[in-house]
Order: C-alpha cells, then sequence, then structure tokens
C-alpha cells in the first residue's frame, strides 16, 4: 500500500464505517478520487453471458446501493460493476451500528438490511448512464413484502431498459427468511417467476438480458445440490458464488466477531472459493460463475479463476486496500498472462478446480 493510501486510510478509518463509506461514495461523486482505468489487454477481456467484459473484475454488489457512482467505479479499473441490492420500496434497514471493521482479520461484518431508496431513484440515475456502461442491477424484497417473488418480479421489469445484466440475490443473511428462498421449491418458483418477466421483456424489446442468481457460502452439500439442478432445469444465465458467511472461524478479533451479520473480507476466501469450486463441479464447465468473497489481490483474484470462476467480483478489502485495489489487480493479472504465456485469462480456469473442491473449510 502507497503512502498515500495509507494516509487516506487512516483518515477514514477515523470515523464510523458506515460514516466512512458514505465519504468514500461522495468522494468518488465529487472527482476526489482520480481515474485509473486498467490499460486495455485483450487477454482478459472475454465474452460471458454474451456481454464483452474489458476485463474480469467486478465491484460487487452492496458499495454502490442507489446507483450513485457506477461510471465513477467503472473509471478506477473495474470490467464492470453492479448497484444494488435494491427493493421495489424505499427502506432504512436495520438500526445502527450495522457496520463493524475486524481490522485485524482485514473483514467486514454487515447487517444493513436492504437499505436503499427503492426502484425510482436508481432508475432515475441508471437512465442517465450511457447505454454502454456495464453496470448489473442486483435486485431483492422488501423486509415487510407480502410477496416476495413479486418484488424480484417487479425488478425485472422497472429496471430491464438500462441493466446489462441482473442478480437475484436470495442469500443476504439480514433480511429474515430471504435465505429460504434457496430451499429447492422456493427457488424453483422464484426462478420461473423471475425468467418469465426476462422473457416478456426480451420479446417486447427484442434484446434479452442474462439473469444471474447469487448464492451463500453457509450451504449443505444437499443444498448445493438442490441449487444447481434447479439453476441447470431453469436454464439459468449464470451464478455468483458467494454472499457473505455466517461463520466466525478462524477470527482473531473475537470481540467484533460476536456482532450478528454476514462477514466479508480476506477470511471469506476460502470458504467462498471452495463452494465456487463444488458449484462448478455441480452445473458443468459451461454455466458462467462470478467468484466473490475475500479477493484482495492478482493472485486472489486469479485463484478463484483457477477454481472455476469466469469474472471476479470484490468489495470489502477495498475498505482496507483502498480505490486502487482493481487497477492494481488487472495490472497483476496482465502481469501472470505474460509470465504464464497465457494468450488468454481463461486458460487457467479450472486448473485448481479439484483442489478447491476438496477443501474441507
Amino acid at each position: 500500500m502507497n503512502p498515500l493510501t495509507s494516509l487516506a486510510r487512516r483518515g477514514l478509518f477515523l470515523f464510523d464505517p458506515e460514516a466512512a463509506h458514505g465519504l468514500s461514495i461522495k468522494a468518488l461523486k465529487t472527482g476526489l478520487v482520480p481515474s485509473c482505468p486498467a490499460g486495455a489487454d485483450k487477454r482478459l477481456s472475454q465474452t460471458i453471458a454474451g456481454i464483452a467484459f474489458p476485463n474480469p473484475i467486478g465491484m460487487a454488489a452492496g458499495y454502490d446501493k442507489n446507483a450513485e457512482v457506477p461510471e465513477a467505479l467503472l473509471k478506477i479499473g473495474f470490467g464492470f460493476t453492479e448497484i444494488g441490492t435494491v427493493t421495489p420500496k424505499p427502506q432504512a434497514g436495520n438500526d445502527k451500528p450495522r457496520i463493524f471493521r475486524l481490522v485485524e482479520d482485514e473483514a467486514v461484518i454487515n447487517r444493513l438490511g436492504f437499505n436503499n431508496e427503492g426502484h425510482g431513484a436508481a432508475l432515475a440515475r441508471l437512465k442517465a448512464c450511457p447505454r454502454d456502461a456495464l453496470i448489473g442491477v442486483n435486485i431483492g424484497a422488501n423486509k415487510d413484502s407480502a410477496d416476495r417473488i413479486a418484488d424480484y418480479v417487479a425488478g425485472i421489469h422497472t429496471f430491464y431498459s438500462v441493466a446489462r445484466y441482473f442478480t437475484a440475490n436470495i442469500s443476504s443473511p439480514n433480511t429474515p427468511g430471504l435465505r429460504d428462498l434457496q430451499a429447492r421449491e422456493s427457488l424453483a418458483a422464484l426462478l420461473s417467476a423471475v425468467l418469465s418477466a426476462r422473457d416478456e421483456e426480451a420479446l417486447r424489446s427484442n434484446r434479452r438480458v442474462p439473469v444471474f442468481l447469487k448464492i451463500a457460502p453457509d450451504l449443505t452439500e444437499e443444498g448445493m445440490d438442490d441449487i444447481a439442478a434447479e439453476v441447470l432445469a431453469h436454464n439459468l444465465d449464470g451464478l455468483i458464488v458467494s454472499n457473505t458467511t455466517l461463520s466466525r472461524d478462524g477470527l482473531q478479533d473475537q470481540a467484533q466477531a460476536k456482532e450478528s451479520g454476514g462477514l466479508s473480507g480476506k477470511p471469506l476466501f476460502e470458504k467462498s472459493t471452495a463452494v465456487l469450486a463444488r458449484m462448478r463441479n455441480r452445473v458443468g464447465p459451461k454455466l458462467p460463475i462470478i467468484g466473490v468473497g475475500g479477493v484482495s489481490s492478482a493472485e486472489t483474484a486469479a485463484e478463484k479463476i483457477r477454481a472455476g470462476a469466469d469474472l471476479v467480483q470484490l468489495y470489502s478489502c477495498m475498505v482496507y486496500e483502498g480505490p486502487a485495489l482493481p487497477g492494481r489487480i488487472v495490472r497483476g493479472l496482465s502481469a501472470l498472462c505474460d509470465r504464464e504465456r497465457l494468450t488468454s485469462i481463461r486458460d487457467i480456469r479450472d486448473s485448481r478446480l479439484d483442489y478447491w473442491a476438496g477443501r474441507n473449510v
């Protein structure tokens, strides 16, 4: 970490984590975070789910919940970004404090609860973005919704004209009962409804927008079997593996570890990567998978790809590494291609699949 980044981090860490997050959004809005796009490298570009990604590194959902800074994020090295999770109605989320830094572990615990300004506010901002901006929309359900599946369907209809892809987020641990949608019968109903809505919009617009499903890392083997079966049966466009974990194994900061919520950051890397590899084994080589969890460097990003990911997302590690992280990772992946004489970063995909699928984490 360079001295300027270290100084900025010390300054932000003087603030409550949620206040620091707000300040980082403001910095991106006002241009205080300089653009540092990674140089174009055709070896890092690939077409996944019909979308041409300039590089495999994306900003995960959760940072830019209300679509305030997607263009600014794309200017600091990300190949794509994902806004949300956004729900039909605005909601405040859970009581504060609800974000906690575990500095010794370079981790974060959050129990935000889908706090966001609702569909209308996000849609208005996305309509102002260039049509070719590679922005995904992560959709969810309101906490008090009488029909959660209808909330996901509403997300498809609302954002269809502006989303490059959708993510149905059923894996947050902070909305009571939401993870129940991962159960096979519930998942089948959700996927049928969401994909029917997508197909209606595709016919109307003559434009097919891919739909991904974001799952939790805290799944049993049987749960992974059920999800894989339904994903394949419904011809879903891809998976995102994974959201935050409820596990607290191996943490140094035992005081903060007692806080409820989902854990992200470096300690999530091994668990999420093992689940990624197991899901790759279940769904086969063709289904696109985005790997998320604990990505803090070019090597950890590459390891996600070796474990079966086509693309990689990050968020929490940027809290500790700063806004230069995505550009640094992209440059590191180019250097890896040089060292290993790769014609495409895709050449390393699945090369450590068996290793990660066999990890007992």
